[in-house]
């Protein structure tokens, strides 16, 4: 849930920041795609460390 979550979040927001800075659509699909791994990785440590801790 929390890597789905990062992804989606990741990819909007990276996608955001490249058209706030002028970029056209090749820089937000790149953007886009580079926030969304780091999201989406953000969410497995996330993911990892709630069930270490609970579990």
């Amino acid at each position: 849930m929390f890597v789905i979550f990062g992804i989606l979040s990741g990819a909007g927001l990276g996608a955001f920041q490249a058209r706030k800075r002028q970029g056209n659509l090749a820089d937000m699909l790149q953007y886009g795609a580079v926030y969304a791994m780091i999201g989406g990785l953000s969410g497995l440590a996330l993911t990892i460390l709630i069930h270490r801790v609970l579990a």
